[in-house]
Order: C-alpha cells, then structure tokens, then sequence
C-alpha cells in the first residue's frame, strides 16, 4: 500500500506529461480505484480524537483515472451511457439490494445489508452496512457515509473531489437525514443525529443550541442530537435579513434508536417533518 500511495503521487507530480491511456499509470491508478470499489480503503475515516482524515493520494488517484480515460459507451439493457468510469456490478454476489433505476460507479463502496432504492452513488464514496439510500437520494464523489444511515427521499450529499486534500461529506453511524436535505462543502452529521427535512448544512452555516442560543459550531451536527432548518435576524446597512442557521432542538441518550413516530412527533412541535 506504500508503494501504491508513492507511486500514485508521483504519477500525480508528472501528470501534466501523462497521455490517456498510458498504460503503467493506468495500472497503477485501477489498482488504486479497485481498492476503494472493494472497500480495502477509503478515502477518509475518522482519527481516534474523532478528527477527519483525506488520504488525498486516493483522491488523486481518481483524478488521474478521470485523466488517462476515455469516453465509452455503456449498454445497460435498453440503455445507453457514455462515460469514462463504468458502473458497479455483482451485488447479490455482494450482499446489496437494488431496486431498478438506481446506479453507482465503479469506485465506489456500497457494503453488504445496503439497499440502494433509484439513487446515485459516485465514485469514491463509502456506504456502510445496513444503510438505506432512498429514492432521488444522490450520495456525491467521496462522501462517506456510516453504517445504518436512512438518506431519505431526495437527500443531496455533496462530492469533495478537489482539491485532493479537501475534507469530504462525513455522515456519521446511525444518522438519520430527513427527505430534501442538502449536506455539502465537506459538512459532518456525528453520530446518532437526526437532520429534520430540508436542513442544508455547509461549513458556513452555524449551528445553534435552541436551548440557550448558542454558536455549537459551522457545518458539524453533534451526535445524538435532533436539528432543524431555522433562520436568524442579522442588520445589514441595506435593512435587517434573515440568515439560515440550524437549531438543534433536542438532545437524544447516546445510542438511543430512532423511533419513526417519536421523531416526527419531536419535529411536529416545530413544524418540522422526517
């Protein structure tokens, strides 16, 4: 793995000098992607300190994959694609279910128990066990996403491809993301939280204990924490305007199990659903 990881940088240091197709770079760099399509590696995790961790040499990788290959048609049924990265295969053989009309490339990592309903999963990206992306749900290049995650209808999660050593979307073990969230910019959900419908998370966006009025943090719903879309009141020479921010609204027990009917009665109070 050492080897691989000098090798990809200093492809990535010459790369202006590689051709399409060149066919030791091309090696080295399927060999690299095909680690991360098996879930060998990743391309972020987090640190014992709980600290995100890029190994940007994979991030390059992928870039280099984007550089030495050409478009080609794919043929799926009665469909047709033209791309440069062709898409997943052998999920029974995987222990993964998915319903017609979804799609994930090569590259990515859906792990056994996963249910995939028509979505989208790009190239490094990680899904972990037992995790359902649900319909319209789109999970972006190289967001990691834990295990017994719902992404439910509609959820975008941003890809973090560039620069290579760019923090990706981190979605933390068993979060709860409501339908039509925006989770992007290389934003984290920790672990156990709840994102009420809606909810757009970014690193610009501060997030607030409802409970005193608080700054927690920008981009970062803490774990076991329940959190929805809000706005606050800032003066600006031009008059007074609303600016999003989102509240957190309610502490959960660690490791507490989302209850579908007690989440969306939590919400309610705040005009808020899953």
């Amino acid at each position: 793995m050492v080897d691989l990881s000098l090798q990809i940088s200093e492809l990535w240091e010459s790369s202006a000098d590689l051709d399409a197709g060149d066919p030791e770079a091309s090696r080295l760099v399927e060999a690299a992607v095909e680690l991360l399509d098996t879930g060998v590696l990743r391309v972020a995790e987090l640190s014992d300190s709980g600290e995100v961790v890029v190994h940007d040499w994979l991030k390059k990788a992928i870039l280099l994959l984007f550089k030495l290959r050409s478009i080609d048609t794919v043929d799926v049924g009665p469909f047709e694609f033209a791309d440069k990265i062709p898409l997943k295969r052998h999920y029974a053989a995987s222990g993964v279910r998915v319903v017609p009309g979804a799609s994930a490339r090569w590259g990515s990592y859906i792990a056994p128990g996963t249910i995939l309903m028509p979505s989208y999963v790009n190239i490094g990206a990680r899904v972990g066990s037992g995790s359902m992306v649900d319909t319209w749900a789109t999970v972006g290049s190289c967001a990691q996403i834990g295990e017994r995650v719902h992404l439910s209808g509609g959820v975008g999660i941003g890809g973090v491809l560039e620069p290579p050593n760019a923090v990706p979307v981190f979605v933390e073990d068993d979060a709860f993301i409501g339908s039509r969230c925006m989770i992007t910019d290389g934003a984290r959900v920790g672990e156990g939280a709840v994102l009420g419908a809606g909810t757009i998370l970014n690193p610009s966006i501060p997030v607030i204990d409802a409970s005193d009025g608080s700054e927690i943090g920008r981009g970062h719903v803490p774990a076991w924490s329940v959190a929805v879309s809000a706005s606050r009141r800032r003066e600006f020479p031009g008059g007074e305007y609303y600016l999003p921010c989102v509240l957190v609204i309610r502490r959960l027990d660690e490791g507490e199990r989302h209850d579908k009917l007690a989440l969306n009665s939590i919400l309610r109070e705040h005009g808020v659903s899953t």
